[in-house]
């Protein structure tokens, strides 16, 4: 049950009405996520809604954005993102094996992205500067450094959502994961 408040999308006015009518025609719906921070906040929603656009731009491929959430999410307990996440992995080309084991830090068998989850998932694991092997490491499995800063958006974006989520306790409106 949602702790915060969430006015039915129907009911929005103003820029928060704007927002949702943005996202309804972008995905056909307003994810309860985005319904609770446009009714509480809508500059908030504004602003992760550009930020998620700068990382769909990015570099990455759609699967290693959409690994990168699944991994962050696994680490950070959020079943709504985690249950998001799957169903936009399979749309990015994922498979449930694949998606599986990127959340637990398993060898998926595609070595570059296997790379890319293992040093998403050390970011969001440790404190303090990365060592250096680790930054060497997704570089040398062929990722570019825009594409490592890229990642630490990507990074930030979810995690975003995940708070949001952790705090709120939001009702999922996607298939759940088993």
């Amino acid at each position: 049950m949602s702790r915060l408040t969430t006015l039915p999308v129907a009911d929005a006015t103003g820029a928060t009405a704007e927002l949702f009518s943005a996202i309804k025609k972008s995905v056909g719906k307003v994810p309860n996520v985005y319904a609770t921070i446009g009714t509480n906040a809508p500059d908030v929603l504004a602003a992760i809604l550009s930020l998620d656009g700068v990382v769909s731009k990015s570099t990455l491929s759609k699967a290693d954005n959409e690994a990168i959430r699944l991994a962050v999410s696994e680490v950070a307990g959020c079943d709504y993102c985690l249950a998001a996440h799957t169903l936009m992995g399979k749309a990015a080309g994922l498979a449930p094996d694949a998606m599986k084991r990127i959340r637990v830090g398993e060898s998926t068998g595609d070595t570059k992205r296997d790379a890319l989850v293992r040093f998403v998932r050390t970011i969001v694991t440790t404190h303090g500067t990365l060592p250096n092997e680790e930054v060497r490491s997704v570089l040398e499995a062929g990722y570019t450094e825009r594409q490592v800063i890229e990642t630490a958006l990507a990074i930030a974006a979810i995690t975003f959502t995940n708070i949001i989520n952790r705090v709120n306790d939001t009702t999922l409106d996607f298939p759940a994961i088993a």
